[in-house]
């Protein structure tokens, strides 16, 4: 397994973490690592948790991840 693949599954546990902040890093470090398989982990968080800011988040990580892995 790759260490961007490490990074990405370590990154999708964390989306499950009661701390917002904890939450609303991983997004971002998902969001920074550009691998679409993050997308189905981020498409939860938008549906599903319990905080606004988050589920923005985690809508805009999981467009900018669609768009940027289109042009592949």
């Amino acid at each position: 397994m790759s260490v961007n693949k490490k990074l990405v599954a370590y990154h999708v546990g964390r989306l499950k973490d009661k701390n917002v902040d904890v939450r609303l890093k991983s997004i971002e470090e998902l969001k920074e690592l550009g691998d679409p398989e993050a997308l189905g982990a981020l498409q939860e968080v938008y549906k599903h948790d319990s905080d606004q800011v988050v589920r923005k988040a985690a809508q805009e990580a999981g467009r900018a991840l669609f768009v940027k892995n289109q042009h592949k």
